[in-house]
């Protein structure tokens, strides 16, 4: 499959919100249901993506779920297992909830389904909401209202689906970044 310049790729990105006024770093939470599969997969792959565009110093990811089942717990060990067969470090996640405080300081939130987006749309203060929207709003395969399926009930399959969705959207995403924070 031929690769995508950074600029094109960029040009076909919806448009990212602007920086927070005096937020130093972008700051992008991703947010799933439990926090152990797609929000910390995006997360990790995300920074891996980020650090290799030069961005690790502009650009502050988090990942948190909308539940508060597994808090403190690590990746579900079938998405750590897909991050690992491809080089990538799932060890350092600890589960985490959303707080509606966090959209002060969030440059940009991106849910992982619409469930999500919506019971995030709910915490937020009207003057943010601009700032939510769907991951995979970047996915050249996806769309503004595409979601990121939940592989929890499923097979590895599910998970190397997910990989592949997030790694996809991490490219424009990523591409986007630089195109806003030069």
């Amino acid at each position: 499959m031929p690769h995508s310049t950074g600029t094109d790729v960029a040009a076909t990105a919806p448009e990212l919100p602007r920086p927070l006024p005096g937020g130093g770093s972008y700051r992008i939470a991703l947010v799933c249901l439990g926090n152990i599969c797609r929000s910390p997969m995006a997360q990790v792959v995300l920074t891996h993506r980020i650090a290799g565009a030069g961005l690790a110093d502009a650009v502050r990811l988090t990942s948190a779920g909308t539940g508060s089942w597994h808090l403190g717990h690590p990746m579900d060990q079938r998405a750590a297992d897909t991050l690992s067969r491809v080089g990538l470090d799932p060890s350092s996640h600890r589960a985490r909830q959303f707080d509606a405080a966090w959209f002060a300081d969030s440059d940009l939130v991106l849910a992982m389904d619409r469930a999500n987006r919506d019971e995030l749309a709910g915490l937020a203060p009207p003057e943010r909401r601009h700032r939510l929207m769907l991951l995979r709003a970047f996915d050249p395969e996806g769309g503004p209202d595409s979601e990121v399926p939940d592989p929890w009930y499923g097979g590895p399959d599910g998970f190397d689906e997910v990989l592949a969705i997030i790694e996809r959207t991490a490219e424009t995403l990523t591409a986007a970044l630089r195109h806003e924070l030069g």
